[in-house]
């Protein structure tokens, strides 16, 4: 997406109130992800702010459900848009581009996860 684009962590250093905030170009946008909800080792719920290049709030979740020796992670996310975001959101695949940046966020879990040695 944008290779030098300025990211920030601060408030809390881990679970409710740890804030993630990021600026970068066109297609990545300008906002700001805040944990509001931190159950280990079940949920993480995340409001998402955007301010570029649409204004929008989202809410996104992430459930963790142990299947046998490993982790099933699901994440879902629901917001409000009108006619004009909807229809600029289907243009610019919104949906697709931070879906792809949950994938690959997902992906990176998984890895760190894992080679970290187990019990």
């Amino acid at each position: 997406m944008d290779p030098v684009m300025k990211q920030t962590f601060e408030g809390a250093p881990a679970g409710a109130g740890a804030v993630y905030t990021w600026s970068g170009n066109r297609e990545a946008g300008q906002g700001r992800m805040t944990i509001v909800e931190s159950r280990p080792p079940e949920l993480i719920r995340v409001t998402l702010d955007f301010e570029q290049p649409l204004k929008g709030t989202s809410m996104a979740e992430f459930t963790f459900r142990p299947a046998g020796d490993r982790t099933v992670v699901t994440w879902s996310m629901v917001g409000e848009k009108g006619f004009a975001a909807e229809a600029i959101h289907l243009v610019l695949g919104v949906e697709r581009m931070i879906g792809g940046q949950f994938e690959k966020g997902l992906a990176a879990m998984a890895r760190v996860a894992e080679a970290a040695p187990r019990p």
